[in-house]
């Protein structure tokens, strides 16, 4: 299994350390560093990892700041000399947070952690079975708990991240399944389905209502009710496609 990683750092000297680190992990291929925020989004938009070490002080924008300008993110590891922000690392979904200077052993932790993730979301988990894209009048098994659905996903009309988990929107139920949104964005028809932003895959066929909205991104209404905006980059995208 190879991981595609960048690691984003502003100090040259902790990018050469950890490359050498990785080293020891056949497993991850480094592709590419950067040294601020705006080099690394878009190193990551082009380059498109499976994994970024990310600082979290640099000059100008944070770590975080990167996190929230990408749409759709890779996985995290946080590479930091403070241990204030853990807390915060965690709110966003990081996989790791670890502490500067980077011991081997706990870089071994979540290296091990990532590829056990990266195996449960290959391997079946009784819910999205692993095969080519779906279509809209496929059937797809949701199982939440003791609770289990057949449904279409043209029923569908919401995909939202909720950590590792995405919360499936059809009808009054929102369960929840163990899969991240670029696993299912991989699976799902993109004709129909939309990444409207990092936590929202949306199914166009339930849009009922489109407004501008702030920094020049859109504001969809779905036919349930949901309100979901559309990054600005995703806008010029969406646009794109709906055009004639």
């Amino acid at each position: 299994m190879s991981i595609k990683a960048i690691i984003v750092d502003d100090e040259r000297l902790a990018r050469n350390e950890l490359k050498k680190l990785l080293q020891e992990h056949a497993d991850i291929e480094v592709i590419d560093e950067a040294s601020n925020v705006d080099e690394g989004v878009e190193k990551i938009e082009t380059q498109n990892p499976d994994l970024i070490f990310l600082d979290i002080q640099m000059p100008g924008k944070t770590g975080f700041d990167l996190l929230a300008e990408l749409d759709k993110a890779p996985r995290v590891v946080f590479t930091t000399a403070y241990d204030e922000y853990a807390l915060k690392a965690f709110e966003v979904n990081a996989l790791d947070y670890l502490l500067k200077p980077i011991e081997p052993k706990r870089l071994a932790d979540a290296v091990h952690k990532l590829q056990d993730e990266m195996r449960n979301e290959r391997a079946e988990d009784g819910s999205f079975i692993n095969r080519g894209p779906l279509s809209d009048n496929d059937q797809v098994f949701v199982k939440d708990g003791e609770r289990c659905w057949f449904v279409k996903l043209g029923e569908i009309r919401l995909f939202e991240s909720v950590g590792n988990y995405a919360k499936v929107f059809f009808g009054n139920n929102k369960p929840l399944i163990l899969k991240s949104l670029n696993a299912l964005e991989e699976r799902l028809d993109d004709r129909i389905f939309f990444r409207a932003n990092r936590k929202h895959i949306i199914n166009l066929r339930w849009i009922e209502k489109i407004e501008p909205y702030f920094n020049g991104g859109l504001l969809l209404e779905l036919k349930g009710g949901e309100k979901i905006e559309v990054s600005r980059r995703q806008t010029v995208k969406f646009k794109e496609m709906m055009s004639l």
